[in-house]
């Protein structure tokens, strides 16, 4: 049997967007009404953590300019993207423009904003935020889900879009 050596790379910052990239992940849009207007963004970094109590966890970067006008939102909502919002979702990740500009979406009354056409609604509450480096660890108390049954989610892997197919 043959071995190889292996030579880990050094853990700078494009080196480990590059080794994280290797994990394939969903991507959530996460939104609430703001003075009357939708704001937003997208995340990657999202995660379920717990049944009993329902909890997701994301990860927000440290710099972010619209989490914390989402922090102080009564409520948030939280739509898993699918497999043909690609463009959406790098609009949501955008620092520039109106990123719900042509976006179909709906608010809940308590103004969660949900994106149509998405694989998943989850409305949460913010919870505990941990350290997390350069990111925030968010903990969401979720309050409702709605499953879009047949809608593929979005995956994002090594810095593309793809497509989920069943194995054979």
């Amino acid at each position: 049997m043959a071995t190889t050596v292996h030579h880990p790379s050094a853990l700078d910052a494009d080196a480990l967007r590059q080794a994280f990239g290797a994990y394939p992940t969903g991507v959530v849009a996460i939104g609430a009404l703001r003075d009357g207007e939708p704001v937003g963004f997208a995340a990657s970094s999202f995660v379920s953590i717990s049944l009993e109590p329902p909890m997701v966890a994301v990860s927000v970067a440290r710099t972010s300019t619209t989490w914390p006008r989402l922090a102080e939102a009564p409520v948030l909502g939280l739509s898993v993207l699918s497999h043909g919002q690609g463009a959406l979702c790098r609009k949501l990740a955008s620092r520039a423009g109106d990123r719900f500009d042509g976006t179909p979406w709906q608010a809940t009354a308590d103004g969660a904003v949900l994106i149509h056409d998405a694989a998943l609604w989850l409305t949460a509450r913010v919870g505990p935020v941990y350290d997390g480096g350069d990111h925030e660890i968010v903990l969401l108390e979720l309050r409702s889900a709605e499953l879009f049954p047949g809608v593929e989610p979005l995956v994002f892997h090594t810095s593309q879009f793809r497509e989920l197919s069943p194995h054979a």
